[in-house]
């Protein structure tokens, strides 16, 4: 019944997705691009996930979180991605209500996750830089896993309370989103009430999981650029900084954008910008992600290098595939 008041109506059956309606000329472009990019994400990630499973020199704590964020950003993207094509490569721009539902609170369940997951990287990152001899003993896979626990649980909690109060609100018969998927601050933005609780409770979420995690990123960082100054070789050096370089591309990328869309009052946001800034966090950087993690780890490389080759060797043995790429 809750979910139904925010309908206010026992009519209402959806709503319209306008997405990039007031731009025609891009549609065909961005539909191209879009389905470039979502192809790419979810090959670059099932592979992340593979080579990190198949591959025993790769069964440490880094991948083990890196895993978790590919399958999240398999994820997200997935809830979103297929109903932007839809809608940018027909004249259909209706979602039915249940179909937001399902969009809200998925997307912000996982991206939510995310935000805690990354921060968890970090730490990770923290312990293997500042204290390499005792790594093991302090990542242990109990600990691991109780993390990557954490993390997802802290995105379902939020998303129940986040999404939940934002479909109680009355949309007195407004259909029209102003955006490409059911996200929380253009859905308060068509409530007919007002929604200073809601935008309170959707700054103090975002102060938990957008400047909490950054901090203690930053934090992490500071402990690691420290413990990088004091060693003396320059290999040393090259190998700490190559170890977190990826994992902080990925934080600035992720969070630089997401902060832009949710630190701000829902109704003096730009919906234009708002729309083009969440498709960089729904669409690039889940592409991005794998990319950054695979091109600049030479660990990686060889492990996904070596998985290709036994895969290869299985279906067909006496094919030369590959052997260009690698």
């Amino acid at each position: 019944m809750g979910l139904l008041r925010g309908a206010n109506d026992s009519s209402f059956t959806g709503f319209i997705l306008l997405g990039f309606s007031g731009h025609p000329q891009l549609q065909q472009v961005l539909f191209a691009a879009v389905l470039t990019l979502y192809l790419l994400t979810i090959l670059g990630n099932t592979a992340i996930i593979l080579v990190a499973r198949l591959e025993p020199r790769l069964h440490t704590p880094m991948y083990f979180f890196l895993s978790h964020l590919s399958f999240l950003d398999l994820c997200f993207t997935s809830s979103v991605i297929p109903q932007l094509l839809v809608n940018l490569g027909t004249s259909t721009q209706a979602i039915t209500y249940g179909g937001c539902v399902v969009q809200l609170y998925v997307s912000l369940a996982l991206g939510s996750t995310e935000c805690v997951l990354l921060a968890v990287m970090s730490y990770d990152r923290y312990v293997a830089v500042c204290r390499p001899l005792h790594y093991t003993a302090l990542m242990p896979p109990r600990l691991c896993t109780a993390l990557a626990s954490m993390a997802w649980l802290c995105g379902a909690a939020t998303t129940l309370v986040q999404s939940t109060l934002t479909l109680q609100l009355p949309f007195c018969g407004h259909r029209q989103v102003d955006h490409f998927f059911c996200e929380v601050p253009v859905l308060i933005q068509l409530a007919c009430v007002d929604t200073t609780f809601n935008e309170a409770e959707l700054f103090g979420a975002s102060v938990i999981f957008l400047v909490l995690p950054v901090s203690s990123i930053l934090v992490s960082y500071g402990h690691i650029a420290r413990a990088v100054w004091r060693v003396k070789s320059a290999s040393g050096r090259q190998k700490a900084v190559g170890t977190c370089s990826s994992h902080l591309a990925v934080v600035i990328i992720f969070y630089g954008t997401i902060i832009f869309m949710y630190l701000q009052p829902a109704r003096s946001r730009s919906n234009e910008q708002g729309k083009f800034v969440s498709l960089f966090y729904t669409v690039v950087t889940p592409t991005l992600n794998p990319l950054i993690y695979t091109l600049r780890n030479k660990e990686a490389k060889a492990a996904l290098k070596k998985v290709l080759v036994r895969v290869r060797d299985l279906i067909l043995p006496d094919c030369k595939c590959f052997s260009v790429i690698l």
